[in-house]
């Protein structure tokens, strides 16, 4: 049950598509093997940590700042410069 979990913690953010994939279907396996037990309960809490990270993930991919935005188009430019002192 934690297989998928652990899993996608060791493969990164670059799989986290099939490790919800897996950890529905092993969710399924689970409940319909063991029925109204805490192992199903914990195989869909699984799941729902990995919803909610990608969730997380794809939200702060989409908040940038409007500096930021102006630094990705104009790099060279003097507000987008950095000094190591």
């Amino acid at each position: 049950m934690t297989s998928t979990l652990n899993s996608f913690e060791n493969a990164g953010t670059a799989n986290i598509e099939q490790a919800i994939t897996d950890a529905i279907t092993e969710a399924r396996t689970t409940c319909e093997l063991d029925g109204n037990s805490a192992d199903c309960a914990v195989a869909w809490d699984i799941v729902e940590e990995l919803q909610a990270e990608k969730a997380h993930k794809q939200q702060a991919k989409s908040k940038k700042t409007s500096l930021e935005n102006y630094c990705e188009r104009h790099p060279d430019s003097v507000e987008c410069l950095i000094y190591d002192v």
